[in-house]
């Protein structure tokens, strides 16, 4: 048995940027839940997805804004987007799925919440986290009871995967992302680590306290003079490459209530999800239902 842990906020984007517009009987735009529902239901008919959880940023700020002032916003984010994402978490709730709204927290840190608590569940065999963040590849586990998965490119990642793409395994992800910096998530990074370099010495070392003052014991192959460069880079701004660290490392306390049992999807509540569904104006979507709750 499998648990599947959406990203939905992400899928939220994916629909709005990927499909065109529409608006429901008042005039509101709504194109993105839509087509959000929409690749829900095409996930539920795939075989094994029986267990699901979505997570969502309720509101974009979380308790990282607090702590850096350049993480990202809700600025730029067009309005129409923005002002669906409530209405898409009714939506899933219409169609029976179990929903995870983030507002102190992010949509990321329920996924890594749920990820670490259902793998240990007994009969699971892994944890399937559905999104193509570069940020829950620290959620893979080693004995593959954790992976994640790309929609889009119907690409699976497990560990050796994250080590094929970065370089480093699971674990040191935060400290290869504080390393390099996240251009999505606005924070810089060290000057002067790169990709293959920040990839080079936390290969060698795995996180950044482990990585000596002298870089003349390093022993990674590197550019003549990069090393003692990077050193003091690093040692300078030691402070912000922890505090990068911080806002990369995905939170697993996030106080999620539902039980396993509670993940199990048992259909669309038919009555509920046809009052979505008015209320959308997309009649289309009844056709579309896999399993009615009642059957």
């Amino acid at each position: 048995m499998q648990v599947h842990l959406l990203d939905a906020t992400y899928e939220l984007f994916r629909a709005h940027f990927g499909r065109p517009p529409s608006r429901d009987p008042a005039g509101r735009d709504v194109g993105a839940t839509v087509g959000l529902i929409e690749s829900v239901f095409s996930l539920l008919r795939e075989p094994g997805v029986t267990h699901v959880a979505c997570a969502t940023d309720h509101v974009i700020r979380s308790w990282r804004n607090d702590r850096w002032p350049g993480y990202k916003t809700e600025q730029g984010m067009p309005p129409e987007l923005l002002a669906q994402f409530s209405l898409a978490e009714d939506a899933l709730r219409a169609a029976g799925l179990v929903v995870w709204p983030m507002v102190e927290f992010e949509a990321d840190d329920a996924l890594a919440t749920g990820a670490g608590r259902f793998s240990e569940e007994p009969g699971i065999e892994r944890v399937v986290i559905l999104s193509p963040d570069k940020d829950m590849a620290q959620c893979v586990r080693e004995d593959g009871r954790v992976v994640t998965y790309d929609r889009r490119r119907e690409r699976e990642v497990d560990a050796a995967a994250v080590r094929e793409r970065f370089g480093v395994g699971p674990a040191s992800i935060p400290d290869y992302l504080a390393l390099v910096g996240d251009k999505a998530d606005g924070f810089p990074g060290i000057p002067g680590w790169g990709a293959r370099s920040s990839a080079a010495v936390l290969a060698r070392y795995g996180r950044l306290e482990a990585i000596p003052v002298d870089s003349g014991t390093w022993g990674v192959a590197l550019a003549g003079g990069t090393a003692l460069r990077l050193s003091s880079s690093l040692r300078e701004q030691w402070d912000r490459a922890l505090l990068f660290r911080e806002l990369a490392l995905l939170r697993t306390d996030v106080p999620l209530r539902e039980s396993l049992d509670d993940l199990r999807w048992r259909g669309v509540p038919r009555d509920a999800f046809e009052t979505c569904v008015t209320d959308l104006g997309a009649p289309h979507l009844l056709r579309r239902v896999p399993r009615w709750a009642s059957e």
